[in-house]
């Protein structure tokens, strides 16, 4: 396969991670790219970069190229694909991610990774690793919001309502290697 990346996004609870670390061991020669990462690179710069008061990194303008770049190099060094599992709830910041990775000729397959909302809730408030957390509660709207204006129709949506993060990775793997 060329280059590409897959990207898992929707919001808290819906399953990413847990998805991405799975769909990587279904796709040969892929890795999974936590654009997190550089979001807390930027979150430890001190001190810190302005806009005091900011409680998403997403919102700093350097974390959006930084991550297309990062993406681009690492896949100049290895090939393959990077499983990318990461929120983007902005449209324009989706916007910004994509066409710059288009420029560089990367082909992303963008899924939303949906579930209801009671269910995101009840996985957050029950999640066992880190906790039940408001920052992830509070995400909640905003993603309901995205997924009704633009989200839904910018990507391929799996709900994982009922699926089994097992289940969404076969599916995802199944639609990118045809």
């Amino acid at each position: 396969m060329e280059p590409m990346i897959v990207w898992l996004n929707g919001t808290h609870g819906a399953g990413k991670t847990t998805t991405s670390t799975l769909v990587q061991q279904l796709l040969p020669d892929s890795r999974v790219f936590d654009a997190e990462k550089v979001g807390e690179t930027l979150m430890d710069i001190k001190p810190g970069l302005p806009g005091a008061g900011v409680d998403n990194f997403q919102h700093w303008p350097p974390w959006r190229p930084l991550v297309v770049d990062t993406a681009r190099r690492v896949l100049d060094y290895t090939g393959g694909t990077l499983v990318v599992p990461m929120t983007v709830l902005v449209e324009r910041y989706w916007h910004e991610i994509s066409t710059g990775l288009a420029r560089y000729g990367i082909p992303v397959r963008h899924f939303v990774l949906h579930a209801d909302q009671d269910t995101l809730r009840r996985r957050i408030e029950g999640d066992t690793v880190l906790g039940p957390s408001a920052f992830r509660l509070r995400y909640l709207e905003p993603y309901a919001e995205a997924a009704r204006t633009w989200l839904h129709g910018a990507a391929e949506v799996v709900d994982t309502t009922h699926l089994t993060p097992a289940l969404a990775a076969r599916r995802i793997a199944r639609a990118v290697t045809g």
